[in-house]
């Protein structure tokens, strides 16, 4: 089972008398980054905000957008009375020495910083509480998103570990024939050059061994079948946070696959190298995407 870093997820949900609207997005990351805009109401919480979006999802570029709408209900506000005096004085002494009209002055004190300040809203902890359920249900929502995807990953990624898998087949296949075309296209070059009947046919069959040796790819192979065997008993853990695991066996699977390729000298075997190659470029891309 699979999930995807990629993922949306909403909730809105009435809490006392305001209506919340909470919305999250997230993308792939290599760890987890959030941008968080929440209504200052929200601010004495942020950091319980934070730790609840990372403890349930893990890891990705996340945003996070909570929106207060109020419910249209008035809110109470205060007067500085002590500071609205203190600029109505220098006002009025200044209307009465250009001799401009007065009758406009409270209209202007009204409108001087801090003089009028809306009452501050509180959280009470009931609405906290009852908020972090609307956060819930939009973490919920995402996290039925990520499943999602994860089953459309785990298809393809199943898929292309089974093409490289069929296309070792055929290097396996071919791999007998290579070590009989080395051996006759060497023997062939020493009988063109030196002679038939002139090379000592017990120190050829032992210089033979020693370069097929060198040449052979049967360890890549089992260790190749082995890393693709891993990489799917891992798909099949329940643990859903296992991208970068995945990441680091499809690097072992590229290692076998490139230590294949460069012993093969072989234009055949070459031709399925390139294609497992493809197959494992693709899967890597994918697993880029996986939580």
């Amino acid at each position: 089972m699979l999930k995807s870093m990629t993922g949306y997820g909403r909730s809105e949900q009435m809490v006392g008398d305001k209506l919340f609207l909470v919305e999250i997005r997230s993308l792939n990351g290599k760890q987890f980054e959030v941008l968080l805009k929440i209504p200052q109401l929200l601010k004495p919480y942020e950091f319980e905000i934070r730790n609840m979006l990372s403890e349930k999802l893990v890891r990705g570029s996340v945003e996070c957008i909570i929106t207060l709408k109020q419910n249209g209900a008035a809110k109470p506000v205060s007067i500085n009375m002590e500071l609205a005096r203190a600029y109505f004085k220098p006002l009025r002494e200044l209307s009465d020495e250009l001799g401009l009209d007065t009758s406009h002055i409270l209209s202007t004190l009204l409108k001087l910083p801090e003089v009028v300040n809306p009452t501050t809203d509180v959280l009470s902890e009931d609405d906290w509480s009852s908020f972090q359920g609307v956060l819930m249900q939009a973490i919920a929502a995402m996290d039925t998103h990520r499943l999602d995807e994860g089953a459309a990953l785990e298809k393809d990624l199943r898929f292309r570990i089974s093409q490289i898998r069929q296309f070792q087949e055929e290097v396996i296949r071919l791999d007998p024939i290579r070590k009989e075309k080395i051996r006759e296209q060497m023997k062939k070059a020493l009988d063109e050059n030196i002679g038939s009947g002139k090379v000592d046919e017990n120190r050829l069959e032992q210089e033979l061994i020693y370069y097929i040796e060198k040449m052979d790819v049967t360890e890549e192979q089992v260790r190749l079948k082995n890393h693709c065997d891993y990489f799917l008993s891992l798909l099949d853990e329940e643990d859903t946070a296992k991208g970068k695991k995945l990441s680091f066996v499809l690097q072992e699977i590229g290692r076998e696959i490139n230590t294949t390729g460069s012993k093969a000298y072989d234009a055949g075997i070459q031709k399925w190298v390139v294609m497992m190659k493809d197959e494992l470029e693709k899967a890597k891309e994918q697993v880029l995407n996986v939580l």
